[in-house]
């Protein structure tokens, strides 16, 4: 199938690792082109672009939580070989790891979770809108943005209740938001969110060797299985063609195996009567 999306320029964010850097090669092998984007390391992304040139990929480094760094990264941007931004793929993002009750939560961390994700995600979204702004009708037609969700914006997650909510805004209330804003500056444009839940990504390796996380995980999950970052890199691919999924906008689309919510109680939790 032909997704249409050869010479297409797609930004990836957080394309260093996991789920983003395999967005990213899968966009490549589709023959976009791709900018991407990482923060404090770039070194996984140097036998990807020993593949496939400075004709098909370019990187830009900045910590989005800052604004200057934002406009520093589309400020290079411009007047580059591979034109407008076309596509964006917020990925980028941080989950904290250790489980904080918010009984127990210093407002530091909450206020950092939601500057690493929501904050960093809307300076992002609105440097793309402006730059769409000034793109030819022809870039305007492919014009999409897919926000990286979780299951923790839809079914909560003990423990987590700064990145639960702050997953959650920007998949209903921004994402929301966005799907009829986009479109006042390129008539097609679209906006949706994958969300992913467990992923065999670096960031989620330590917890997942743990067996009683990987049992809550897949406990309620029909297909017992954690996701690949491809299996997530395919969705976002696939919702980001404007030939293939040029008519949705503004879903959220959860790969999650299936997962009916959360376990949350032990046997011994529970008073039988």
């Amino acid at each position: 199938m032909d997704l249409h999306l050869n010479g297409v320029h797609v930004l990836v964010t957080g394309a260093s690792g996991g789920i983003g850097l395999e967005t990213a090669l899968l966009f490549l092998k589709c023959g976009a082109s791709v900018t991407a984007h990482y923060n404090t390391t770039s070194s996984t992304l140097e036998p990807v672009l020993a593949e496939y040139g400075t004709s098909r990929i370019q990187t830009v480094q900045a910590n989005f939580s800052k604004e200057a760094d934002v406009l520093r990264a589309f400020g290079a941007l411009e007047g580059s070989p591979f034109g407008a931004v076309q596509v964006l793929i917020a990925n980028h993002g941080y989950y904290p790891p250790a489980d904080v009750p918010v009984a127990e939560m210093s407002l530091t961390q909450w206020e950092s979770t939601f500057s690493s994700n929501m904050t960093s995600t809307f300076l992002v979204v609105r440097e793309y809108l402006k730059q769409l702004a000034h793109a030819t009708e022809q870039q305007k037609e492919k014009a999409s943005i897919v926000i990286i969700g979780s299951t923790a914006g839809k079914y909560g997650e003990i423990g987590h209740a700064d990145y639960s909510a702050v997953k959650s805004a920007m998949m209903y209330g921004f994402a929301m938001t966005l799907k009829n804003e986009i479109v006042k500056i390129a008539p097609r444009g679209r906006v949706n969110c994958i969300a992913p839940g467990w992923v065999k990504t670096p960031m989620a390796e330590h917890a997942l060797k743990q067996p009683e996380v990987i049992y809550r995980a897949l406990a309620t999950t029909p297909l017992k299985k954690v996701a690949t970052p491809e299996d997530v890199a395919a969705q976002v691919v696939f919702v980001a063609s404007t030939a293939v999924s040029g008519h949705v906008s503004g879903q959220v689309i959860m790969v999650e195996g299936g997962m009916e919510g959360r376990l949350l109680n032990k046997p011994e939790d529970i008073s039988y009567y």
